[in-house]
C-alpha cells in the first residue's frame, strides 16, 4: 500500500481554506482570517519540505503548489479589493502573471516551473501584502492604514507587470534564437 503524499495532503488543505478565508475577511470575523491565513501559510512553508523528506517530489506536486498559492492570494486580494481596501487590478495580475509563468514553463506537460527571480519575490510580497490587512484586523491594530496597504498593492501591480514584460521578451527573444 502506497503511504499518504502529505505534502499533497497540506496543499489540498490550504486549498480547502480558500472559501473560508474570503468568508470571514467578508463577515469581519478579523481573528477567524488571521487564523486561516496563519494555518495557510505554515501549510505552505511544510508541504515543500515534507515532499523532499518522503520522496514524493515531483514538477506536478510543484504546480499544484503553486496553483493553490495562486488561489489562495488570488481569492484573498480579491477579498481585499471588494472591501475596498485594494485595488481589484492586482488580482487580475497575480491571476495573468501565474498563467504565464505556467506556460511559458511547460509545467502543465509536466515540466519544472521556472520563475523568475523578480517573479518569485513577487509570490512571497503577495501573501505579505495580504497578511498585512488580515493579521493587522486580527490582533485589532490601527496600523498600517488601509491606505498604505493600497499602496503597496499598487507597487505590486507596478512590479507583476515588470515580471510578465520581462518573461515576454525572455520568451520571444528564445523563440527568436531557436
Amino acid at each position: 500500500m502506497k503511504s499518504p503524499n502529505f505534502a499533497n495532503l497540506l496543499t489540498g488543505l490550504r486549498l480547502l481554506l480558500v472559501p473560508f478565508l474570503v468568508l470571514s475577511m467578508l463577515l469581519a470575523h478579523s481573528r477567524l482570517a488571521g487564523v486561516i491565513f496563519g494555518v495557510a501559510v505554515i501549510t505552505d512553508l511544510l508541504d515543500g519540505p515534507l515532499a523532499r523528506r518522503f520522496g514524493t517530489a515531483s514538477n506536478r506536486g510543484a504546480l499544484f503548489d503553486h496553483a493553490v498559492d495562486a488561489t489562495f492570494v488570488t481569492a484573498g486580494l480579491a477579498t481585499l479589493a471588494i472591501m475596498e481596501v485594494s485595488t481589484p487590478v492586482l488580482p487580475i495580475m497575480v491571476a495573468a502573471a501565474f498563467v504565464q509563468y505556467t506556460l511559458d514553463s511547460r509545467a502543465l506537460a509536466g515540466r519544472h516551473l521556472r520563475a523568475s527571480r523578480l517573479g518569485r519575490y513577487n509570490g512571497i510580497a503577495y501573501f505579505v501584502l495580504l497578511g498585512i490587512p488580515v493579521v493587522r484586523d486580527a490582533m485589532s491594530w490601527s496600523w498600517p492604514s488601509n491606505d498604505w496597504v493600497a499602496w503597496l498593492a499598487w507597487c505590486l501591480v507596478a512590479t507583476t507587470l515588470v515580471s510578465i514584460g520581462d518573461r515576454t521578451i525572455a520568451l520571444v527573444n528564445a523563440r527568436r534564437d531557436s
